[in-house]
């Protein structure tokens, strides 16, 4: 069903496959049996790339959080599952603060938007906190002009709402931004589809498609005022960047992108389905 793939290109908007086939599959899981992989974030640590990717249990059908890594960031090895938890997890969005290294990833059944934090990166983590009280889909959280920032989709099975919280720190409290929820009842471009990027000194969020299918294109949208008490977007011209390309790995969907400058280049982790 999903795998993951790397794209690059001569910005994050315009990004192209590097290869014809996907980096990683559920047939490159060897310490559980798996269903399928996606939603992989990245980050580069002392010259190795870590990727973070949902792994679906085939025999307890949970999602489970496991990573691959790379030196050069096109050819990948997978290591092993790194978190597992009673409900199902997804979404691992990963980032660095400081000297450490935190993971905010989806986590409906446990009734909460939660923070781990690596007690040994990258192969132990912990929750240390519960962010926001819901059911929230594919929580994407960022530093603006000094708070914390989050993207949420409150409807998890119509896709149609987006919420925003702020925070000044990032365990909280977090407050619902007054403009919330930013989106209702559009499931064209309601919920998050990965990293939210700084580029040219402007903010931009990508989002599923879920229009015509579920997770069925990425679009983009900058985003124009960012306050406590203000919110504004337009979509890029470029949007949708990902979509179905009819044959392969990704034929059918894609929906989510991890886009990293590098060198002048970018290079991006992406999922697809067939």
């Amino acid at each position: 069903m999903w795998s993951i793939g790397i794209y690059s290109g001569d910005s994050p908007f315009e990004l192209k496959p590097v290869q014809p086939g996907p980096v990683l599959t559920k047939d490159n899981v060897s310490d559980i049996p798996a269903e399928f992989v996606a939603d992989p974030f990245m980050l580069l640590r002392d010259r190795t790339w870590y990727m973070f990717f949902e792994v679906m249990n085939a025999e307890t059908t949970l999602g489970e959080i496991g990573f691959a890594t790379s030196d050069n960031g096109f050819t990948w090895t997978y290591q092993r599952i790194v978190l597992k938890e009673p409900f199902h997890l997804s979404y691992p969005y990963v980032f660095k603060l400081q000297n450490d290294y935190y993971m905010v990833p989806e986590t409906l059944d446990a009734g909460a938007v939660c923070l781990y934090k690596a007690l040994d990166f990258p192969s132990r983590w912990s929750c240390v906190a519960r962010l926001i009280e819901g059911q929230f889909a594919d929580p994407s959280i960022f530093q603006c002009d000094d708070l914390w920032w989050m993207f949420a989709c409150s409807t998890p099975y119509q896709h149609d709402t987006l919420r925003l919280y702020y925070a000044s720190e990032l365990a909280g409290p977090w407050t619902e931004h007054p403009k919330s929820p930013i989106i209702s009842g559009d499931k064209c471009r309601a919920r998050p589809a990965g990293r939210i990027l700084k580029f040219d000194n402007q903010l931009f969020r990508f989002a599923q498609d879920c229009g015509p299918i579920y997770g069925s294109s990425v679009r983009v949208f900058e985003v124009k005022q960012l306050t406590t008490n203000s919110y504004a977007e337009v979509e890029h011209h470029r949007s949708p960047i990902l979509g179905a390309t009819g044959n392969g790995w990704n034929a059918s969907r894609m929906h989510h992108v991890d886009a990293w400058q590098l060198d002048g280049k970018w290079l991006a982790c992406v999922d697809g389905a067939s």
